[in-house]
C-alpha cells in the first residue's frame, strides 16, 4: 500500500516521491508541492475535511481528494534523542 498525505497523523511528516494521476492542480505545484519536498500534517477539520499541511514552511489547506493523490515516504523521527 502505497502511502500518501491522506494516511499522515498529525506531526507526521514524509517526502513527495510522486503524483498517483499525475494530476495536481497547478497551485499545489506553485505553493512547493514536488516530490522531494517535506510534507508535515499540522491540522485536520472537526469533519476530517480539509487537511491543514506545511509543505517547506508553506502552510496549506487541502481537501482529502487531493491530499490522497499525493504520494509519500515516510519520515520516521523516533530516532530524535
Amino acid at each position: 500500500m502505497n502511502i500518501t498525505v491522506a494516511h499522515l497523523k498529525k506531526g507526521q511528516k514524509g517526502i513527495i516521491k510522486d503524483f498517483v494521476h499525475d494530476i495536481l492542480p497547478i497551485k499545489l505545484l506553485e505553493l512547493g508541492c514536488l516530490p522531494g519536498n517535506t510534507v508535515e500534517l499540522v491540522q485536520v477539520a472537526p469533519l476530517k475535511d480539509p487537511i491543514y499541511i506545511n509543505v517547506n514552511g508553506t502552510h496549506i489547506a487541502i481537501r482529502k481528494s487531493v491530499a490522497i493523490q499525493i504520494e509519500l515516504e515516510l519520515i520516521d523521527d523516533t530516532q530524535k534523542a
